[in-house]
């Protein structure tokens, strides 16, 4: 990325935070009320005043150990059963029709189901998370399996290979884009419902502290909760993207267009430093004149 689209990103987020401490700072009550808003510079202070004490990173890492747990789970186990659905007729006749009926369900209606079957909370959490990032999974894991060309199978069985070599060799790295198109989009929607699993039966958490402080009408407070939840997700989010660059290395990359960043082809360049050829030595004297091909004398076969 370029120093100017770098500079443009940083300058759109400095603009929204200008925004709002205008907003906040003059009490503006249009149709939104901003007069009951904190401040940004009442936001960083208490921030600052939060990063400072054991209670904020104790929550941060119950958060992050709920996310890891329930993403490397659905992880696993979507990738699976997205395969296995794909490939597999008895799979999909078995697990289609529950995949299809569970998951329009939302992670979080199911935290009565977490605490009736799961004995602790901390379990009941990781299995919302689980369940939020599970469907996301599956489903793209079953449409990058089922896109995939035959062609490649076919050679691979072709040499002799077998199920287990088609599954290694075709079947996973080819479907390998989709499934990191999944994986993002679950770990998002995982820290969506671990918030919300935190705030409705969770004991600590960046959820559960963020609840508490709208209880106690710690406006500021709520904000930091919300600063903290926003950089956790981008941060793994980002970290699931570069895993999945790294992990799809081999694939060819699209050549940026109009940026100022693309490469210009090199045949232009040849083209401009070749020197001119004359029009008498790039044409052959005898298809230059096309009567001369007629006027040209035939030779007779040698009995």
């Amino acid at each position: 990325m370029s120093a100017g689209r770098r500079l443009v990103r940083a300058g759109s987020l400095a603009g929204a935070l200008a925004l709002w401490q205008l907003l906040t700072s003059q009490d503006v009550d249009l149709w939104l009320r901003f007069e009951q808003f904190p401040t940004v510079v009442e936001v960083a202070s208490a921030f600052a005043d939060r990063v400072g004490t054991a209670t904020y990173w104790q929550d941060l890492g119950h958060s992050l150990g709920r996310i890891v747990v329930g993403f490397l789970l659905a992880a696993v186990l979507g990738v699976a059963a997205g395969t296995a659905v794909a490939r597999s007729r008895w799979a999909a006749d078995l697990l289609g029709p529950l995949v299809e009926v569970v998951r329009p369900v939302p992670a979080i209606a199911l935290v009565p189901v977490a605490i009736l079957l799961l004995p602790t909370n901390e379990q009941g959490i990781v299995f919302i998370t689980f369940t939020a990032a599970f469907f996301p999974v599956l489903v793209s894991t079953r449409h990058a399996v089922r896109a995939l060309t035959p062609a490649w199978e076919e050679a691979v069985l072709t040499m002799g290979g077998g199920r287990l070599r088609v599954l290694g060799s075709v079947v996973l790295p080819g479907a390998l884009p989709g499934i990191f198109g999944g994986l993002s989009v679950g770990i998002g929607v995982a820290w969506i419902c671990v918030i919300s699993a935190e705030m409705i039966s969770g004991e600590y958490g960046v959820g559960y502290r963020t609840w508490q402080d709208y209880t106690v009408v710690d406006y500021p407070g709520v904000f930091v909760g919300m600063a903290t939840i926003g950089g956790l997700g981008w941060l793994t989010s980002t970290a699931v993207e570069y895993l999945g660059r790294r992990t799809t290395a081999w694939l060819p990359r699209p050549t940026a267009r109009g940026g100022a960043d693309a490469p210009r082809p090199a045949f232009r360049r040849v083209r401009a430093a070749a020197p001119a050829t004359p029009r008498s030595a790039e044409t052959p004297p005898l298809l230059a004149d096309p009567t001369a091909v007629a006027a040209t004398p035939r030779k007779e076969p040698v009995p």
